[in-house]
């Protein structure tokens, strides 16, 4: 596991113990170098995972050139996708390169959910 900025790079070697070492939410973004909306969504990441590192929020990347398992496994078929995992459970995915604001809506939906009294 590559720490790149608060980013995690993620690999198909590292992903199973990246997603293990994550309790609460991992935000995944499976992308490749030649993908143009990955390259728009890219600041909208590392951006996010600045602003929500500190509430416990982990946010990789994986390229989906170089570790096809990890795709495969997810189904990923259109980059840039955007799997949130909480606990190590998928549970959300945004495909597309969507707003800031609705990574966001999905980040705060995530961490309210797994709210115990406050």
């Amino acid at each position: 596991m590559a720490d790149n900025g608060g980013i995690v790079v993620m690999t198909d070697d590292s992903f199973d113990a990246d997603l293990a070492a994550t309790s609460g939410l991992l935000m995944v973004d499976f992308w490749a170098t030649w993908c143009g909306p990955c390259r728009i969504v890219s600041p909208v990441i590392e951006q996010l995972a600045r602003e929500y590192s500190d509430r416990g929020v982990r946010v990789g990347k994986l390229d989906v050139d170089e570790n096809p398992k990890t795709s495969s496994r997810f189904n990923i078929r259109s980059i840039p996708s955007i799997l949130f995992f909480k606990n190590g459970e998928h549970v959300d995915t945004v495909i597309g390169a969507v707003p800031k604001g609705s990574l966001e809506k999905k980040i705060q939906l995530h961490l309210m959910d797994g709210a115990t009294g406050g």
